[in-house]
């Protein structure tokens, strides 16, 4: 993946982190990623340190929104 497309997706993240705060009332901690530095505009970072923040703040909001989810078991259905 080239830098330019990973500092798109790094600033697709931050909208669905910031969307996810908004409307499912939950805060994602982001204590890894931000101990990073790095932010979408941060485009004079290296190529490395954006796939860094990429893989931090998914791991984040994946597992914010895991803790959302509710472990209800769903019975298997045939059509």
């Amino acid at each position: 993946m080239k830098k330019q497309e990973l500092i798109h997706l790094h600033g697709l993240l931050a909208e669905v982190k910031s969307y996810h705060e908004q409307y499912e009332d939950s805060d994602v901690d982001l204590t890894d990623y931000d101990d990073l530095g790095v932010r979408p505009t941060s485009i004079h970072k290296s190529k490395t340190d954006h796939k860094a923040a990429v893989f931090a703040l998914a791991g984040s909001i994946t597992s914010s929104m895991s803790d959302d989810t509710e472990t209800e078991k769903i019975a298997a259905q045939a059509d």
